[in-house]
């Protein structure tokens, strides 16, 4: 049987490592917000040939006088390429200046056959407000989750059940938002959906130890051990049933992303890659810091 309690220091030193980490990349490259949530624009032109990017950029920039970001994707399935324009900015592009940039574009690079293929505008206070409506969304569903643990496990202290649950969501939701900082995503509506998946993923492993535990603590073999040998015992009993469940979802996901990024689909692909690191960071939150954390609990109430 491993003892989770006594190598509860390695873990914490772990996850303290991994949130530095991510700490230094946010101070380091910060925090790149999708047009989504600051408003702008993103067009797509379909072409044929080869094209530089950076040229493209200054002629986009100059016309609409904005910064421009653009890159060349390919679809696999139909070897057809695509040159996006991200425009960030306060404010849309009304049509006489989407009119301009399309006439500049096929002027000067004729020779690729551009076609407009789509064009979306976000305006910031839209974005703004989808922003905040999701982070509300992600915070609502985890007071109620870990009200609902609070009294679902009153017999095993809920309290700490449920505060212990909150840092071990917590925990999940920094390593996903790290994980889009280092894999340099922009921060976008796949951050609210990989969060809210996460959480509901990560609360469930916990709870499913919690249960492990509530019906060891009646067993008349648990009744005279010590509550870190009854934490640890659960922790192990459970312990194949969460691996092996995170295992098959991860590589189901991993086979997503794959296809995705083959076929170059990236909203897919920047929902995948997080969610994957996720899903690892929820097992390892279950199995490494919640039950070790509620023995500490324990111990310092019993003091």
């Amino acid at each position: 049987m491993f003892d989770f309690y006594k190598k509860r220091k390695i873990f914490f030193a772990i996850s303290t490592f991994i949130i530095m980490l991510g700490i230094i990349s946010v101070l380091i490259n910060g925090i790149d917000l999708s047009i989504q949530f600051k408003g702008g624009a993103i067009i797509k032109y379909s072409f044929i040939g080869d094209i530089d990017t950076n040229e493209v950029a200054d002629k986009a920039s100059s016309v609409l006088n904005r910064n421009t970001e653009v890159q060349v994707i390919e679809d696999m399935a139909t070897e057809g390429k695509k040159l996006v324009l991200n425009l960030a900015g306060n404010s849309g592009l009304d049509s006489s200046e989407q009119q301009e940039l399309d006439n500049i574009l096929k002027t000067e690079f004729s020779e690729l056959n551009l076609q407009l293929s789509e064009s979306n505008m976000v305006e910031p206070f839209i974005g703004k407000r989808f922003l905040i409506n999701g982070l509300i969304a992600i915070a609502l569903s985890a007071v109620f989750i870990i009200l609902y643990v609070r009294f679902r496990f009153k017999k095993i202290s809920g309290l700490s059940a449920g505060v212990i649950a909150l840092i071990a969501l917590a925990h999940d939701v920094s390593i996903v938002f790290f994980s889009f900082i280092l894999f340099k995503i922009p921060i976008n509506d796949s951050f609210i959906a990989v969060t809210l998946t996460i959480i509901g993923y990560s609360i469930n492993d916990t709870i499913v130890i919690y249960d492990r535990i509530r019906e060891n603590k009646n067993l008349p073999k648990y009744k005279k051990v010590s509550y870190e040998n009854l934490v640890n015992n659960s922790i192990n009993e459970t312990l194949s049933r969460t691996i092996n469940t995170t295992v098959t979802t991860v590589a189901s996901v991993g086979i997503v992303y794959i296809f995705a990024y083959l076929y170059n689909i990236e909203s897919i692909t920047s929902f995948a890659l997080p969610m994957m690191v996720g899903l690892i960071s929820g097992c390892y939150s279950t199995i490494c810091l919640a039950g070790p954390m509620m023995i500490m609990w324990q111990k310092k109430k019993a003091v």
